[in-house]
């Protein structure tokens, strides 16, 4: 392991440390460890003019401790770069440490600095005397006059020395903050410190060392751990994916602890006996719930699988049913109430005779109030105007949202950093001829949790992703424009209805996005694709995701073997969509959607057919699998009708146009 130094393989060299060329090393160590060369927002590392490059801070409380390095502050570059070209570079789990402290050897000063050492009981000034670099740990002596602020009375200079004692005046170098020194001799160390305090706090796991070691530990783990901390510090990850992180991380924490308890214990154990066969199966309990618990980690650091997958979690919204009174609500939203405006609503909406019974009023210049102030069965009338809100519409109960006009004179602006928009659960919830308008979010522009939603005749400007249709949750959307999406348009999630009938979806990263439903624990989701614009996406129009399955590697070899050869199609690609939608269809449908199937669609458009074959054959390998999950279980006859859970899909009059991948594609994981 000596061999692997900072100058062996896959780790840029760093000049040897010496105090005698110390000043060689902070010109020639600090622009390759700290930044681009052609940075212009840093002058990290630059030697033009004396001192130290990096700023400092006051420490907290009310003893007069000096002021220590600034160093918490450091992009995700800065962090990168160091982790990957210096410290780390290609080394397995268990090598980080030594790789670490060869790093630690290069650059730390090993004496004649102070630093303040902070625990969760006290802060005390401490001198270091030296390093021991192998052991990531410095040696320390109390700094003269004694300076601590503690928790407890209790630590007194006597209580110090002696604590310092049964240590062996040995303290872990991430519990120390460097005092600040503006000559710049001590910048490297300031940094190497945070470095190491940095990692060990945020990307290390107790458990890595025991991963496999067959593989770069920077790419599987560094890198993915650290995005995913600096996207949390950008605001860029759902607040509820963040706690189930947290949530997942402290569970794994806990229960491998317990697991190196139980191991230990039978590690020390001589006999054969019946406790230590209780405590082995205990051990391989634990040892499951660790492993499924780490993968749920893994697919939340990896950035593009958190969104493909995302969290089944909602906020639990509470409906309030019908009012005490019983009586049903119409709430005009204004921002300022014009004589000639109130003749048109009373005229248009709120005549008695149109309802046939005497309608009660309330009025609101916001419309985010109006929500909150619904009942089972209100409705909310949005007059014109720009409305900016500060808050989530969370729709617990079914609702009418109307706007009153056109649905670009009728704009619901959400300013201020927040993970949603609009949230349903309602049992039926309508929302019409309104334009939502994103900005600065986590989460899509409308999430439907639980219920039916229906949008008809919006624009939907969005800023993350659209639309999410979560599992057992229903959407009818028509008439509507949505774009500007970061992610999907649309993302369907497994078990849910989508019916999409005369919309136009662009300018997002995907157009419709359909999430794995493969899984036994999933239902195949209900599809209606009618009369849609796909146009100008940056990726593919629609996409499946799925996982790999043994079928698709044996088609990709038969594929090859024959030369990629392609199904059979008409010019128009007519024939195979009808005969699908023939296969496919029940015979009960809806009557607006009968409308659209006696109407007579005189263009076919290229990818309906792609699409419906390709959701089809899926549909048709989760009936195989279930089949094959019965087989295993016993049961050798199975009733097709009750277990069938063909996918109904109608992809019919569909265009696709300039979108960046094509109209259809599959993601396989």
């Amino acid at each position: 392991m000596a061999e692997l130094g900072l100058q062996g393989e896959g780790r840029a060299p760093l000049p040897a440390l010496g105090s005698a060329g110390l000043q060689e090393r902070a010109e020639e160590v600090k622009p390759d460890l700290l930044q681009e060369d052609d940075d212009p927002c840093s002058d990290y590392g630059s030697r033009d003019k004396p001192g130290t490059a990096l700023g400092r801070t006051v420490p907290d409380g009310n003893v007069p401790f000096p002021d220590i390095f600034h160093t918490d502050h450091l992009l995700f570059y800065e962090r990168f770069k160091a982790y990957q070209d210096y410290i780390l570079a290609d080394c397995k789990a268990s090598e980080v440490k030594e790789f670490t402290a060869e790093y630690l050897e290069k650059v730390l000063e090993p004496f004649g600095w102070q630093a303040v050492w902070r625990t969760n009981v006290f802060d005390v000034l401490v001198e270091v005397v030296d390093v021991e670099y192998s052991a990531l740990k410095a040696v320390v002596q109390l700094s003269e006059p004694f300076l601590c602020e503690s928790r407890d009375s209790t630590f007194t200079l006597e209580c110090m020395q002696e604590l310092l004692e049964l240590k062996e005046r040995q303290i872990p170098l991430q519990e120390l903050w460097v005092v600040y020194d503006e000559s710049g001799e001590f910048d490297q160390t300031a940094l190497a410190v945070e470095h190491v305090r940095f990692f060990y706090q945020c990307i290390w796991r107790t458990w890595d060392e025991e991963e496999e070691d067959d593989f770069d530990y920077f790419v599987r783990c560094v890198e993915p751990r650290l995005r995913l901390h600096y996207d949390i510090l950008e605001h860029r990850v759902p607040s509820g994916l963040i706690a189930d992180y947290q949530n997942y991380l402290s569970q794994c924490e806990e229960l491998y602890r317990n697991f190196l308890n139980v191991r230990n214990s039978i590690s020390s154990s001589d006999s054969d006996s019946e406790m230590e066969n209780v405590s082995m199966v205990e051990g391989l309990k634990l040892y499951e719930k660790i492993e499924h618990l780490k993968q749920k980690l893994k697919l939340i650091e990896n950035p593009l699988l958190r969104y493909v997958f995302g969290y089944q979690k909602y906020s639990g919204l509470q409906a309030k049913g019908l009012r005490p009174t019983g009586t049903k609500i119409i709430h005009v939203v204004s921002l300022t109430m014009m004589a000639s405006l109130l003749q048109s609503l009373i005229r248009d909406k709120l005549c008695p005779e149109s309802c046939g019974e005497e309608l009660e009023i309330q009025f609101h210049n916001d419309p985010l109030a109006a929500v909150n102030a619904c009942y089972e069965g209100d409705t909310v009338i949005i007059c014109p105007g720009h409305y900016v809100v500060d808050g989530v519409f969370c729709i617990a109960d079914s609702v009418e949202l109307e706007g009153y006009g056109l649905p670009d004179d009728i704009v619901i602006e959400k300013r201020g950093k927040g993970d949603n928009f609009v949230d349903c659960t309602g049992a039926n919830i309508r929302i019409s001829s309104l334009k939502l308008v994103q900005h600065d979010a986590v989460e899509g522009i409308l999430n439907v949790h639980h219920g039916k939603t229906t949008l008809e005749n919006c624009v939907l400007q969005c800023e993350t992703t659209g639309i999410t249709i979560r599992t057992s949750a229903e959407l009818l959307m028509k008439n509507s424009d949505l774009y500007g999406a970061k992610g999907a348009g649309v993302e369907i999630y497994p078990g849910s209805t989508c019916t999409l009938l005369d919309n136009g979806i662009h300018h997002c990263k995907e157009g419709i996005l359909i999430k794995n439903f493969l899984d036994e624990h999933y239902d195949i989701p209900k599809i209606t694709m009618v009369n849609n614009m796909i146009h100008n996406n940056e990726g593919y129009g629609v996409v499946l995701v799925r996982p790999t399955m043994p079928s698709d590697v044996k088609d990709a070899s038969a594929e090859r073997t024959k030369g990629n050869i392609q199904p059979t199609q008409s010019s128009d690609g007519t024939a195979c969509e009808e005969d699908f939608r023939q296969e496919q269809l029940p015979e009960c449908i809806t009557d607006e959607l009968e409308l659209y199937e006696q109407a007579k669609i005189s263009e076919q458009t290229k990818g309906n057919c792609e699409i419906a074959h390709e959701l089809g054959a899926t549909s048709a390998k989760k009936n195989q699998m279930h089949k094959k999950r019965l087989s295993e279980l016993g049961i050798t006859e199975a009733d097709d009708n009750l277990m069938s859970q063909e996918m109904f899909v109608s992809i019919v009059g569909n265009q696709f146009k300039w979108n960046g991948k094509g109209s259809f594609g599959t993601f396989l994981f």
